[in-house]
């Protein structure tokens, strides 16, 4: 195996495959058979078993770590692809962090407020896993729950096709529009996101995160 994926393997800052937490998460539910097949079902196993909140993004570095993430049992789109593609290191998949900036189309009234009036999320985050020999985007931010109070299909993964979100939602309505693909990453890079959302989005870093709100009821109430 070359250098390179050798990076994709190897625990990192925020990919804690080395967490024993972690290590149990991805043992437990890829199971066996070929990595295609562990792959996928590691996938959704992160996808909903974790609850997507934005409310729950800290500018601290535990809130963009995989095994915090597990912890916690809620995250966001960095922290949850964190995650699986550390739980794909722990079994022997190569993983990495993809970045893009995306627009939501249905944000809640709530987060555009709290993002400074903007429905554009820079550094949104998803995994590329190294199977077969290809790489294949899985983005498993959004868990079924979530999806089924939003009207919108959860996200699959079939571990040979890039798995991003859809551009509609289930009524029809534009959803998720992707602007910028930043590039991928062997980790998360904590700083290059932090100094850019201080200037994009000072109220992350003003608000209390005591008293997180519910990310799905705004949605299901729109």
């Amino acid at each position: 195996m070359d250098h390179d994926m050798q990076l994709y393997l190897q625990p990192g800052r925020f990919i804690d495959s080395d967490n024993p937490k972690v290590i149990a998460f991805a043992r437990e539910h890829a199971g066996n058979g070929d990595s295609r097949g562990r792959a996928v079902r590691l996938y959704y196993a992160v996808r909903d078993s974790i609850a997507y909140n934005p409310y729950r993004i800290e500018p601290v570095t535990e809130s963009f770590r995989g095994g915090r993430t597990l912890e916690t049992g809620h995250g966001w789109c960095v922290s949850k692809a964190a995650l699986l593609a550390a739980a794909a290191r722990a079994i022997g998949i190569p993983a990495r962090i993809g970045l893009a900036d995306v627009r939501n189309h249905l944000t809640s009234p709530r987060l555009r407020e709290w993002m400074e009036g903007t429905d554009v999320f820079a550094y949104h985050g998803f995994c590329e896993l190294s199977i077969d020999g290809s790489w294949v985007k899985a983005t498993p931010a959004f868990d079924k729950a979530l999806c089924a109070r939003a009207n919108v299909a959860p996200l699959e993964f079939d571990g040979m096709h890039d798995s991003l979100f859809q551009q509609f939602d289930a009524s029809g309505r534009r959803h998720i529009e992707y602007l910028t693909m930043r590039g991928v990453f062997a980790d998360v890079p904590f700083e290059q996101i932090i100094a850019d959302w201080r200037v994009l989005y000072p109220k992350v870093f003003a608000r209390s995160h005591d008293a997180a709100p519910d990310f799905a009821d705004e949605l299901e109430r729109q």
